[in-house]
């Protein structure tokens, strides 16, 4: 037999509802809940019968006096949240308006057990009993105490014991590696009839164009922006697209076909509140659980790129700089005396209004030591089409350097590592498995884990950084062999393709391309 619970009655306070008792104590102001039937034809007879019956039951107790009969319909009450009429006697209960509240039966007065003992307790906080007539129970007596005990552990139970079979449904389906998501609003897949996610082309299509924007340098506003103005719906059929969604889908693992699961957990299964999961309790993470939209190494990529927005920290006070991405030039020039970012400027010199990019810390620091010059804009933007044209000019000789640095690239790669970890991992998480399950210590096991983990991040954030650098040279490669001519005028979009930084000096301006060639141009 398991251990017999002790049961400790705790006798009823003598104040009852909101009026301490004494022999000149007014009458008790007591209300009647009642839930009548949703049948038309009775509806109007079971009202008013159970208005005369409370009516008669309270005037028959010298001691009360009517405070109010309450009554909801049938279906209502089987959801609080509808239950107008009981919301509406709690609130007077706790405005101070009634002092004793009387209702059929427990079935009646709540919809389960859990939300029948919640009301008795808000109530019984401010000493006001609940009269059950079909128990014969008072919430505020001995009978009462017991009853809400017995009340409390069933409650616990029927949550704990449902909450334990839906956790454990999940967990046997995370360790299956079977994913749970709501495809109806997930940008890029659904559901085929195996429960597998599978991708819905025209959707995937655009997922494609929010990476690809992104690594081409806009915000997450303006391709907000840009999808709104195309007539793209997000993946709730809402018209307006919020960078915190577009933040989403750039993190979400999912599209490069892995899933990990269990990113959030219930933290009482009495509330049912979730919260997000830093390493309370396990998650999954599957590979190739289904087929990827974008490719491994872009993912990585934009992750890279996001920490660099977020952490633009420049200049030798190491101050941080919001990202801006308004114009090509926009976070790509910089100081050479103090490092920091220069940023556009509308300037208006005795009535000579012009466009110039000038320091920011010249800009918003006062007393600021920098003494870096301030450029024209369209100086700034001659001498980049300058450089652009410098390396068409010369592209006999960058090319094969070119062609060069993407062998030299090449040479750098690391699957053969991430294989030898894929199978560590592998093995490694058979043990846990067979760990937990014999309820054994896996402490070590799950430490592996998640060294191996961290290091085959690692070896990915490079394998992609070399592969962003490899694309970055052949797009170089491809621009310098389709171009045939020189420039005659500044292209946003083409710096936007090839300019990486460029640095202002008193005499020069040092241009670096996306593919790694340098050069200076005089001012």
């Amino acid at each position: 037999m398991g251990n017999l619970k002790n049961i400790t009655v705790i006798p009823a306070r003598a104040r009852i509802g909101n009026t301490v008792k004494a022999d000149d104590t007014p009458k008790l102001r007591v209300a009647a809940y009642c839930r009548v039937s949703t049948d038309s034809e009775e509806q109007a007879t079971s009202y008013e019968a159970q208005v005369d019956h409370y009516t008669n039951y309270i005037k028959g107790n010298s001691d009360w006096e009517l405070a109010g009969i309450y009554a909801d319909d049938g279906i209502t009450g089987t959801n609080t949240k509808k239950r107008d009429e009981f919301n509406r006697m709690i609130e007077d209960c706790m405005e101070g308006k009634i002092d004793m509240v009387i209702t059929k039966s427990i079935s009646r007065f709540a919809r389960n057990t859990l939300d029948c003992l919640k009301y008795i307790r808000q109530l019984k906080d401010k000493n006001i009993p609940v009269f059950f007539e079909k128990e014969n129970i008072n919430s505020m007596d001995s009978k009462g105490e017991i009853m809400l005990t017995i009340m409390a552990s069933l409650a616990q139970q029927e949550s704990q014991s449902l909450s334990q079979n839906v956790k454990l449904g999940f967990q046997f389906r995370y360790q299956q590696g079977e994913v749970q998501v709501n495809h109806n609003r997930f940008l890029g897949y659904t559901k085929n009839e195996n429960k597998r996610l599978v991708i819905v082309p025209e959707e995937s299509e655009i997922v494609k164009r929010i990476y690809r924007e992104y690594l081409e340098g806009a915000s997450l506003l303006q391709i907000a922006r840009g999808l709104e103005a195309d007539g793209i719906l997000t993946a709730a059929n809402k018209r307006k697209w919020r960078p915190e969604t577009l933040k989403k889908i750039l993190q979400n693992e999912k599209y490069i076909g892995d899933a990990l699961l269990q990113k959030t957990y219930t933290v009482d299964f009495l509330s049912k509140k979730r919260v997000v999961n830093n390493g309370i309790v396990p998650q999954y993470y599957v590979e190739n659980s289904h087929e990827p939209i974008i490719p491994r190494e872009i993912f990585m990529q934009v992750q890279e790129e996001m920490v660099r927005r977020a952490n633009l920290q420049v200049g030798k006070s190491g101050k941080r700089r919001v990202y801006s991405s308004k114009y090509a030039l926009s976070s790509i020039v910089y100081c050479g005396e103090c490092g920091d970012i220069y940023r556009r400027v509308h300037w208006n010199n005795r009535g000579c209004k012009s466009i110039v990019w000038r320091c920011v810390s010249r800009l918003e620091e006062k007393g600021s030591d920098c003494s870096s010059r301030t450029i024209n804009e369209t100086t700034l933007q001659e001498a980049v089409v300058k450089a652009i044209n410098e390396v068409l000019g010369s592209k006999d000789t960058f090319l094969p350097v070119l062609q060069e640095n993407i062998a030299a690239v090449l040479n750098e790669d690391n699957d053969q590592t991430t294989q030898e970890i894929e199978c560590r991992l592998n093995e490694l998480q058979q043990e846990l498995l067979r760990l937990v399950n014999a309820k054994a210590d896996y402490q070590k096991v799950a430490d592996e884990i998640y060294r191996l983990r961290e290091l085959k991040q690692n070896i990915l954030a490079e394998n992609a950084e070399r592969e962003g650098r490899r694309e970055r040279i052949a797009d170089m490669t491809e621009f310098l062999n389709a171009q045939s001519y020189e420039l005659e005028e500044y292209d946003e979009q083409l710096v936007r393709r090839l300019i990486e930084k460029i640095t202002v000096f008193d005499e020069k301006l040092t241009v670096e391309f996306k593919s790694g060639v340098e050069l200076d141009i005089k001012i």
